[in-house]
């Protein structure tokens, strides 16, 4: 029944809802955070021009980003209404490299196709996603590189998550680095990396107004601090950039 509620869900929101997906990032309030997370993705990314797969592309715009930057991309997502939307986001951005599929990311009909794919907050509404991840790992090239960044704990607890289960039936669970790591090397992936999240780093440096009030070395003090706490605990348990490799 969750997946249904992801195939229905851009007809519950309306069409104000509609609009706002198809606006992403710059019709939401975190598009400085987005915006921050998808340059830490593109550093992680090999170089294009390469295959990459968007994984739970929703209205498509990291994917119109994605082909903006010179890959050969593939959106995917389970929602008809939301691919809908990334094709219009595709004919405005005046893009030819990037095409979209409708599917299940748990069951992806590609073999040895891709050198890269990206979950961007997608992975964490798959009813299963040890078979997500398995059936990324089948759809990459060896040696392609996956890219994930996810809720954490505290995520499925979280008011705005349980708001959104019970409106519409979607799946909303924590999926913390460490989770997606232990998965992925148990299905065959390599190399495992985490990072902290682009926009965590982001908002210690640019979102603690208070630290202004604070002398300057102690302010960059506090920030170097917080940057260390990332890297040591929150990247594993409340968010992080995964960096796997078949």
């Amino acid at each position: 029944m969750a997946k249904q509620g992801e195939i229905d869900y851009v007809a519950r929101i309306g069409e104000i809802g509609a609009a706002h997906a198809q606006g992403k990032p710059f019709s939401d309030p975190d598009c400085g955070r987005m915006l921050a997370d998808l340059g830490g993705v593109f550093m992680a990314l090999p170089p294009a021009p390469a295959r990459l797969l968007d994984l739970g592309c929703g209205s498509g715009w990291t994917s119109v980003f994605f082909a903006r930057r010179g890959y050969d991309v593939t959106g995917q997502d389970i929602a008809p209404d939301m691919i809908a939307l990334a094709e219009a986001n595709r004919a405005a951005a005046g893009v030819d490299n990037l095409a979209f599929t409708v599917c299940d990311y748990e069951s992806l009909g590609f073999a040895d196709t891709f050198d890269a794919a990206v979950f961007y907050d997608a992975l964490h509404h798959a009813e299963d996603p040890h078979a997500a991840l398995a059936s990324v790992y089948k759809a990459l090239k060896p040696g392609g590189v996956l890219v994930t960044i996810e809720p954490g704990v505290g995520h499925a607890e979280a008011e705005h998550s349980k708001a959104a289960v019970d409106a519409f039936g979607v799946t909303e669970r924590d999926m913390p680095p460490r989770d997606i790591v232990r998965m992925a090397r148990a299905i065959g992936f390599r190399g495992a990396r985490v990072y902290p999240t682009p926009k965590m780093l982001a908002m210690i440096q640019y979102e603690m107004p208070m630290l202004a009030r604070l002398p300057d070395w102690l302010s960059d003090l506090v920030r170097w601090g917080g940057m260390g706490w990332l890297m040591l605990v929150a990247k594993r348990w409340r968010g992080g950039m995964v960096v796997l490799r078949k």
